[in-house]
């Protein structure tokens, strides 16, 4: 079990991000245990198969030196993002700026883990780190290279549906906590995690104890993070919590667009704004749905106001992003298209 402990002054510090870096560190732990039998990210997973191809072997097994698919994960590869919403340059330059003493602690700490070098390999990986850790930046160099060649093929391509799903999770959260406090808001993060006593428990394999002490909490929904939950606790950084977020099992599902089926429903609202209300089972901003249906941002702008008046869309604000979603009048006219289609 780990325990984190609160003060007063820490659960006035609680906040939310969510962060393409770490999705991009926890992908890699999703595909050490989807390589055989069926998984929650299975289609992702014979995705990047097919993508793999464009990564050098030596960058894919460096990362998987690093992250194993249990047990400690370094920190410096998950640093805490600064904001809500951040970019994956942005915490790739947090890394990039890690102290690399401190790299090297981390390297030297993972390679004698007993938990996370289990399996075959391990003289390969522990090659590897020492690789690394002779190296003046601890390599630091190597390993940013590597991350950013790894998302770009990995996580970019899927980040605009990823990201709307955590902002969507964010938002059910926030939600709580105006309805019911912090209680409510901790209560159903995760199955292994538990709130009581200003004291936050998740279940782990080794018992440890570590005070927020005015640093407050970052939880941070990540889809990759499935089954397990990620702990952060180095100081100075406030400790996180990245767990898996609500409605994970429709990321992967396939978005029939009445466009495609060829149903009457993109007669009535032409291809384009069809499709458009396909795609808004997750909340999106104009610019992540630019990026899923290929069009530019202004164009993008008159087909989502134009349903947002006709009550098929809503809108709410989530920061700086303006974020829209399907209306129950949406859903029902999106239905009733497929049933047409299916008849």
């Amino acid at each position: 079990m780990i325990h984190l402990h609160f003060t007063a002054a820490d659960l006035t510090r609680v906040r939310f991000a969510a962060s393409p870096l770490t999705e991009t560190v926890a992908s890699l732990r999703a595909l050490a245990a989807g390589r055989q039998g069926r998984h929650l990210h299975r289609p992702w997973i014979d995705r990047f198969a097919e993508r793999s191809g464009r990564l050098r072997k030596r960058d894919l097994d460096l990362l998987r030196a690093l992250v194993r698919p249990e047990g400690y994960i370094p920190d410096f590869l998950v640093p805490p993002p600064d904001r809500r919403s951040s970019t994956f340059a942005d915490a790739l330059a947090r890394i990039a700026d890690t102290d690399p003493e401190v790299v090297a602690q981390e390297l030297a700490h993972l390679a004698g883990h007993r938990v996370a070098q289990q399996g075959p390999g391990r003289e390969g990986r522990q090659a590897l780190l020492q690789a690394l850790l002779q190296r003046p930046d601890a390599g630091i160099g190597p390993v940013t290279e590597a991350l950013e060649a790894y998302h770009r093929v990995a996580i970019a391509p899927d980040w605009p549906r990823i990201e709307a799903l955590l902002n969507d999770d964010i938002a059910y959260r926030l939600d709580a906590l105006a309805d019911g406090g912090v209680d409510r808001m901790m209560s159903n993060l995760h199955p292994s995690v538990l709130f009581a006593g200003q004291t936050l428990t998740i279940v782990k394999y080794y018992e440890g104890h570590a005070d927020c002490g005015g640093r407050g909490l970052l939880l941070v929904p990540c889809a990759f993070a499935w089954p397990d939950v990620l702990v952060r606790t180095a100081q100075p950084d406030s400790p996180s919590v990245s767990y898996s977020p609500r409605g994970l099992g429709r990321l992967w599902e396939e978005q029939e667009h009445p466009a495609q089926t060829g149903s009457a429903l993109a007669g009535v609202l032409g291809q384009t704004r069809a499709a458009l209300l396909a795609q808004l089972d997750l909340p999106m901003s104009t610019s992540q749905a630019a990026t899923q249906m290929a069009l530019s941002a202004p164009t993008l702008s008159v087909h989502l106001q134009a349903l947002r008046a006709a009550g098929l869309l809503a809108s709410r604000r989530a920061g700086r992003q303006v974020l829209y979603s399907r209306t129950e009048l949406g859903d029902r006219l999106l239905s009733g298209a497929g049933r047409q289609a299916d008849a």
